[in-house]
């Protein structure tokens, strides 16, 4: 799971209300529009509305269209505190983990509440998530809530949701990407517990997370998506080592994750022997519904600034590339309020998700190239002025997202499969052992 984190300097406003005890949340039954006049009178009374919502001026202020961050570990552990303070301050006054069980410290109201806190949320200036919070917590937790025994529930659950600790995904190798079901990484059963051996690779925020979550092959004599286990691996395990890598942006957010002999216990077991792909599948799918929402990572309102500065907004290319963005931005947000709203009153997305995370990446893309049609070689030259060379951060990230958090081929198959009904496509590895497919497809062995 990737997402565009701004590390902007932020003055941090809000005021932590220390002390203040548990404001009511009403019950699930409280209608949205009174949860939120408690909410906004909530964050009005702690945070400054934002005025930046409306476009930023050229020269003012830091300006950041990053894709991909270059961040220090430190300054990634700064914005997780100041994350995680703010958050504390929330679930005090019964706003934060909204959607979450009580029995974890939520408030048990509906995700109806939820979406309606966000929204308010967005007009404040408060501290910013980041990619390894929502991870944890929408992704992990959820999914642990879900397969997770009694006892794991209880373990971690409160934990992840409530940020006390963290959690990343271990789920891609070098050899195992968009097909994640030809996975290697061994896991063998040894007693009462389990060895590890293999690598995971494009871990994002591995180095400074708790736990790792990883999909493992765990039986190579059946078909490839029978034979996966999931386990939770701590990252400070004997045996594990992570190393980042140096992405062509700059920054280091990748890591990639060797796992060598590394023992755990059958308690770290999430869900059954062979349950991997069935866990995994529970993991994208929180994924995919929480993809594509961002307004980070720049977009229209920065080409608009830029065009206007450059006298090109009269251009009639230009024009043409701006109302495309504009136009995506706009229908993306709809698909996405459809998908949520679908959310709410079913539980599931459905392929909302795989559709809005598939426009995400071709908007960006666009973003990219009217970005390139207005700066020429000002693009790949620091002169220091501002909001222009800033943009190749932009260019060198925004092919990531075609790959991040699900393929856009992946994508497209899914929407060709569960929206237009097209058959999937054919291959013997479906009835063939892993073994087997893997002997043909790679002349590999075990």
């Amino acid at each position: 799971m990737l997402l565009v984190l701004d590390y902007r300097n932020h003055s941090r406003p809000w005021r932590p209300c220390r002390g203040v005890s548990r404001l009511s949340t009403g019950s699930a039954t409280e209608a949205v529009a009174e949860f939120r006049d408690r909410a906004r009178t909530w964050l009005e009374a702690r945070a400054h509305r934002r005025t930046a919502d409306a476009p930023q001026r050229w020269g003012e202020g830091e300006f950041s269209v990053v894709v991909f961050h270059d961040a220090t570990d430190d300054e990634e552990r700064a914005v997780l505190d100041a994350y995680r303070d703010w958050h504390r301050d929330k679930v005090a006054a019964g706003f934060g983990a909204i959607a979450v069980p009580a029995a974890y410290g939520g408030g048990g109201l509906t995700k109806a509440h939820d979406a309606a806190f966000k929204e308010l949320e967005a007009q404040f200036d408060v501290p910013r998530d980041h990619e390894l919070i929502s991870v944890t917590s929408k992704l992990i937790a959820p999914t642990i809530d879900e397969w997770g025994t009694p006892e794991q529930r209880e373990r971690w659950c409160r934990r992840f949701f409530q940020l006390e600790e963290y959690c990343c995904q271990l789920f891609s190798e070098p050899g195992a990407g968009s097909d994640l079901a030809g996975l290697t990484c061994r896991a063998v059963r040894d007693g009462d517990g389990w060895v590890l051996d293999g690598q995971k690779v494009w871990t994002s925020t591995a180095r400074i997370a708790q736990y790792g979550f990883a999909i493992c092959r765990s039986n190579w004599d059946v078909p490839k998506h029978a034979g996966m286990t999931a386990f939770i691996v701590p990252l400070d395990a004997p045996g594990v080592e992570v190393r980042p890598i140096r992405q062509m942006s700059g920054g280091a957010s990748f890591n990639e994750v060797f796992l060598g002999g590394v023992r755990l216990g059958d308690e770290m077991r999430i869900g059954g022997d062979g349950d991997g792909w069935k866990v995994a599948l529970t993991v994208l799918g929180h994924e995919r519904a929480s993809t594509g929402g961002s307004k980070r990572g720049g977009g229209y309102d920065e080409l608009v600034m830029l065009a206007r500065h450059l006298g090109r907004q009269s251009d009639p290319l230009i024009r043409q590339g701006l109302a495309r963005a504009y136009s995506m931005r706009k229908v993306r947000e709809w698909v996405r309020a459809g998908a949520a709203a679908r959310a709410r009153a079913t539980g599931s997305s459905g392929p909302g998700g795989s559709i809005t995370k598939l426009m995400w990446t071709v908007e960006m893309a666009h973003t990219s190239a009217v970005a390139g049609q207005l700066l020429g070689p000002a693009l790949t030259a620091d002169t220091g002025e501002w909001g222009t060379f800033a943009w190749n951060e932009h260019v060198l990230g925004a092919p990531g997202y075609r790959i991040a958090g699900g393929t856009d081929e992946i994508q497209r198959n899914i929407v060709g499969e569960r929206v237009l009904g097209l058959p999937r496509e054919p291959g013997e590895d479906r009835t063939l052992t892993f073994a087997q497919s893997l002997s043909n497809v790679r002349g590999g062995t075990r």
